[in-house]
């Protein structure tokens, strides 16, 4: 801990410790915190003497909003830079009545996938607890309020199941129920078994992206040391044990995993039941050769998976103008950094 630490680091009773007054002014310091008010002088309910030593003492956030990008749409990219200096990314996306925050839960990601920006680097580490919350925070100024955001996916960069601990503690903490939070994994099924464990009933997301081991080996590199048929699996048990929503999320790639061939494997795959396919056209990165298939391929895959009976939707990807697919803002900003 520096010592100066932020408010988000800390309990209400370590923030009366350290202010050296009773719990209930912590108490009131982290509500103000948790509606996104990043200065001392903007808590009105506090003394104002208070208010003017406080700086002194405490950071209200350890990280801060170093660019933000709004597409047409209202997509709203936040650029997070850490107090080492590293930086990752969330995104708020409306859709009609809700307004979805999607988070990171670590620096760059280690899976590899070969069509994502976030892992292009490599992973540099793992977020700690308050840091994601932190996110979450910067995300409600912008949103104008905690009560904006109806809905939360840990779906940025970073593989959560892979930084356990710090992720389900961060989950615990924001003011919002399972039901309304979805955590996303490349599919690792001692993770998914141990989060279905904790009780914290969250929906989940698998990024499947092929229908059998060998296209998955090439697109998602730690398929190697799983196999995809452990993935679903695990995915339905995790559905069996929390009766929370379970998606496999699948970006079709033209000439990778999107044709009639590849469709049909899929329905052999997954079968029926209660496990739902959100297919994603791929939202193209600069660096990589990957393009999505046409409309017409796109409606062709989704009839196939539909007739079959697997609920399935087509999930359009949202902010393109402002590099809104994982790790995109990221990548730019290093790379300018350095140039």
């Amino acid at each position: 801990m520096t010592a100066r630490p932020s408010v988000t680091e800390l309990t209400a009773e370590d923030l009366a410790e350290v202010i050296e007054l009773p719990v209930f002014r912590g108490r009131q310091i982290l509500a103000w915190a948790e509606r996104g008010v990043d200065r001392f002088e903007q808590m009105t309910d506090l003394p104002l003497a208070l208010r003017a030593t406080l700086p002194g003492k405490l950071r209200v956030f350890s990280s801060t909003v170093s660019e933000t990008s709004v597409s047409p749409g209202k997509t709203n990219k936040l650029l997070i830079r850490m107090e080492d200096g590293a930086l990752v990314e969330c995104v708020l996306i409306p859709e009609g009545k809700r307004l979805t925050l999607c988070i990171s839960s670590q620096v760059g990601c280690p899976a590899g996938c070969a069509f994502c920006a976030s892992g292009l680097l490599g992973l540099t580490r793992s977020l700690k607890e308050h840091e994601i919350r932190e996110q979450f925070f910067h995300a409600v100024r912008v949103a104008g309020g905690p009560d904006k955001i109806t809905n939360v996916v840990i779906m940025g960069m970073g593989e959560p199941l892979l930084n356990f601990h710090p992720v389900v503690t961060a989950i615990r903490g924001l003011p919002l129920s399972g039901r309304r939070i979805t955590l996303s994994t490349v599919g690792l099924p001692g993770g998914i078994r141990r989060l279905a464990a904790e009780g914290i009933k969250v929906n989940l997301a698998v990024s499947l992206h092929a229908p059998d081991d060998a296209t998955r080996n090439r697109l998602v590199p730690v398929n190697r040391k799983i196999g995809i048929r452990a993935v679903v699996a695990a995915a339905r048990e995790y559905f069996e044990a929390t009766r929370r929503d379970v998606t496999f999320e699948y970006i079709l790639i033209e000439g990778e995993n999107a044709s009639d061939l590849h469709a049909d494997r899929l329905v052999r795959l997954l079968g029926r039941g209660n496990l739902n396919v959100n297919l994603i056209p791929m939202n193209p990165v600069e660096s990589l050769p990957f393009r999505p298939p046409s409309e017409k391929r796109i409606e062709a895959f989704r009839e196939r998976l539909v007739r079959a009976g697997i609920p399935t939707h087509v999930r359009r990807p949202r902010g393109r103008e402002i590099d809104a697919a994982c790790g995109q803002l990221r990548l730019k900003r290093l790379a300018t950094d350095q140039g």
